[in-house]
């Protein structure tokens, strides 16, 4: 990597620091702040949390052909100044159409802001560092939420709602400062010459329909999103505490754990699973995540012991927060590797957009598997569904060429001069 591209990837890295600890801040009250705290009601606040899936829902289709169009630094720039409206107007709002409106401000401006990063880092790392370059993202991102969450955690109080003011205001300014810092990147002049759109961006979709390892891809980052992130905040959570009958407070430890788990295990897994192919890592991580839920359910099974319950809960979290780890390094860069240059944008943004359907509908059917008291299927279902990202993972593994699939192998296979033996 040049000295450029290093420098410019610092600095990308460090705004997206500062807006994950900006963000940890807000992300586990939203629901009390509008329900509680403002007196809303619950109805209220499940309207106010769908105005951000929507929004985000609304803005993606449209942001990849931005990108690719103008380039990712403007998009990042509207995105987060947007983003710092919303949450700013979240703390002022008092009604319950001021809190929809600003949730979808809000919404709209971290979902353009997402692909954009990605984006970025894409254009400052090269195939032989980019797996490196997205575990960093994660793991800065996931300590900022920590962090952000136990400083947020301590400033809170129910009975002041100038305490949620100040937080959501604190969001704000964490969204601008990352705008400031990354308006001062100076991007590579390869990064921005490789990247100019050379067709229509209606062809860009159309492309992107007919790239099979992609369609792929997105069918398993669905898959995958449904079964973790998707139930994080419904099914499990139901789950922990209807029937492991842990508390709340516990069900916070889990959560941290979960982060901890992340933050310790990033950079020690890291190059044993850039050294191993793409897909089979993913395969694992299906089987991993198999296991989480199966001591989800013991959890649940376990009578006249509520430590070893409370243990087997807390495991699955971390469980699904050592194979998180293992997807950071692996997916997005696998999304940078499928996608021709000038298409980077839009293939991020059609990921990101998977991603938030699969967050839209998790919650939706965890909901209401867990309202019907179905706990045995719901384990049973998420079981099945974790075998299967294993199955889809090595399937589409079959579609992936060297570069794609295993791209350090590959990059020495080039260096020792047979470039004909990596063929995408």
């Amino acid at each position: 990597m040049t000295t450029a591209m290093g420098a410019a990837l610092r600095r990308i890295q460090l705004g997206n620091a500062l807006s994950a600890f900006g963000n940890g801040f807000t992300v586990p009250y939203l629901y009390v702040y509008v329900a509680q705290v403002r007196g809303l009601g619950a109805g209220t606040a499940g309207v106010v949390l769908s105005a951000f899936a929507v929004a985000a829902l609304a803005v993606l289709p449209f942001t990849g052909r931005t990108i690719d169009r103008r380039g990712p630094l403007p998009v990042l720039l509207t995105g987060s100044v947007t983003a710092s409206v919303g949450a700013m107007g979240f703390g002022l709002a008092t009604t319950a159409p001021l809190a929809v409106a600003a949730s979808a401000v809000m919404g709209a401006g971290i979902a353009v802001m997402q692909p954009a990063l990605a984006t970025l880092i894409v254009w400052c790392s090269t195939p032989s560092t980019r797996s490196r370059a997205f575990a960093t993202q994660f793991f800065l991102a996931n300590l900022g939420l920590g962090i952000g969450g136990l400083i947020g955690g301590l400033i809170v109080d129910t009975s002041r709602p100038g305490s949620f003011t100040l937080l959501f205001t604190i969001e704000g300014v964490m969204f601008l400062v990352l705008s400031g810092v990354v308006a001062s990147v100076r991007l590579p002049k390869v990064a921005q010459i490789g990247a100019a759109p050379t067709e229509k961006a209606a062809n860009g979709w159309r492309l992107l329909f007919s790239d099979r390892a992609m369609v792929q891809l997105c069918v398993l980052g669905g898959v995958m999103f449904f079964a973790c992130y998707g139930q994080f905040e419904s099914g499990l959570a139901a789950f922990a505490t209807e029937v492991t009958r842990i508390s709340t407070s516990t069900l916070g430890i889990a959560l941290a754990a979960n982060t901890a788990v992340i933050v310790i295990a990033q950079f020690l897994i890291l190059r044993t699973v850039e050294r191993r192919r793409r897909s089979r890592v993913i395969a694992a991580v299906g089987l991993l995540w198999a296991v989480a839920w199966v001591a989800a359910g013991l959890s649940g099974l376990v009578h006249g012991s509520q430590a070893v319950a409370t243990a087997l809960l807390i495991s699955t979290y971390a469980i699904f927060g050592l194979g998180e780890a293992m997807l950071s390094p692996t997916v997005a860069p696998l999304v940078a590797d499928l996608a021709p240059a000038r298409l980077v944008g839009q293939y991020n943004s059609a990921f990101a957009l998977v991603k938030q359907l699969a967050l839209a509908v998790g919650p939706v059917v965890g909901g209401l598997m867990a309202g019907a008291g179905f706990y045995g299927s719901y384990i049973v279902m998420l079981v099945a569904i974790s075998l299967g990202i294993s199955w889809l993972a090595v399937r589409m593994g079959r579609s992936l060429g060297p570069a794609q699939d295993q791209p350090l192998r590959a990059s020495r296979i080039v260096a020792h001069g047979a470039p004909e033996r990596v063929a995408a």
